[in-house]
């Protein structure tokens, strides 16, 4: 039998990590930010962070392409080094959130019993979901476009690979391309979102990617693979910036539980990007080609139209001038739980 890798434990516990940060990363949005100015904020943080990519990103490939240059003797050595500045680049920048972020805005004091009073925080907001009704549907709707969209986006190298062909030259160009292009989707799509509301934002972004999954059945050269990394970067500078900032905004007002309510909706995406890329692997070993996983993964994001259009028992949707979701009590007199967003 065949042991892993050396290095298993120690990239198993850095995603660990990475996944951990990205919860209470999420969860200062609402702290940091007014809600007229929620879907900008997270906007500009992803166009930072994917302009801060990119540029590593460039660094690294210097070093590894010109490693003779930088005293390495291959280029095995030079990926070496390129872990550790890595490293360090996150160390260093981490000092900026560090030192400028709010620290224990809600005055919590920090006790023993940590992991039995997380658990009961937990448990209080998943009570509290009960009368969120717009936070249950948004999250399930969530989970379904999400699981489409983010495996498509892990994924999309791993189709240039291996049904067209494409080596590591032609699939950087990708990688770069995705990253420039995510910072003009972020930002486009939250002006949008400030002129027609989040779910038409969202809605619209949507339809895009479904365009994008069926003009992928179709991708055979190089330069249609540009295109449709380009159309990827568009579409996932958007919708992990507004994902973010709708859920933000259908916090309760006067709760101080923020990172509590983003552990569900980090939860909930890395379950649907777990079942997204197991279903996309599934497709591909029964049918032989990834333009199948492709294709069928659209419905996934085809999902968020239908889902849109459900009515939970005993309320009624309609529709502001702003094209924004609001369920208000029918006829029956039931209470409306939480309120529309902006």
């Amino acid at each position: 039998i065949r042991r892993p890798p050396r290095s298993t434990p120690l990239y198993s516990s850095a995603a660990s990590d990475v996944y951990k940060r990205q919860v209470f990363y999420d969860a200062y949005l609402p702290e940091i930010a007014p809600k007229n100015m929620t879907d900008r904020i997270s906007a500009k943080g992803f166009s930072y962070g994917y302009a801060g990519s990119v540029v590593l990103l460039l660094i690294s490939i210097f070093i590894t392409q010109k490693y003779e240059m930088f005293g390495f003797s291959d280029i095995g050595e030079a990926t070496r080094f390129v872990f550790i500045l890595v490293g360090f680049w996150w160390i260093g920048f981490a000092q900026i959130a560090f030192k400028w972020l709010p620290k224990n805005e809600s005055k919590k004091k920090l006790s023993p019993d940590i992991f039995k009073n997380g658990y009961l925080e937990l448990k209080k907001v998943f009570l509290s979901l009960k009368k969120l009704n717009n936070m249950k549907m948004y999250l399930v709707a969530y989970f379904f476009y999400n699981m489409g969209v983010q495996t498509i986006m892990l994924l999309a190298i791993l189709f240039g690979t291996k049904e067209l062909e494409l080596n590591s030259s032609q699939l950087i160009p990708a990688i770069i391309i995705i990253q420039f292009v995510a910072i003009l989707g972020a930002t486009l799509f939250a002006k949008l979102s400030d002129f027609r509301g989040n779910i038409f934002s969202l809605s619209t972004m949507i339809g895009i990617w479904i365009g994008i999954c069926l003009y992928g059945y179709t991708v055979k050269s190089v330069n249609q693979f540009y295109i449709i990394a380009g159309l990827v970067g568009l579409v996932m500078g958007g919708i992990q910036s507004l994902s973010r900032a709708t859920f933000s905004k259908l916090i309760p007002l006067n709760s101080k539980d923020h990172t509590s309510y983003f552990s569900f909706y980090d939860v909930t995406f890395q379950i649907s990007v777990v079942l997204g890329t197991f279903s996309y692997g599934l497709i591909d070993q029964i049918t032989g080609s990834m333009r199948n996983s492709i294709l069928i993964l659209a419905l996934f994001a085809a999902s968020i139209t239908s889902l849109s259009l459900i009515e939970p028992p005993g309320w009624t949707i309609i529709f502001t001038p702003a094209l924004i979701k609001v369920f208000i009590p029918s006829a029956n007199g039931k209470k409306a739980s939480d309120a529309a967003f902006d």
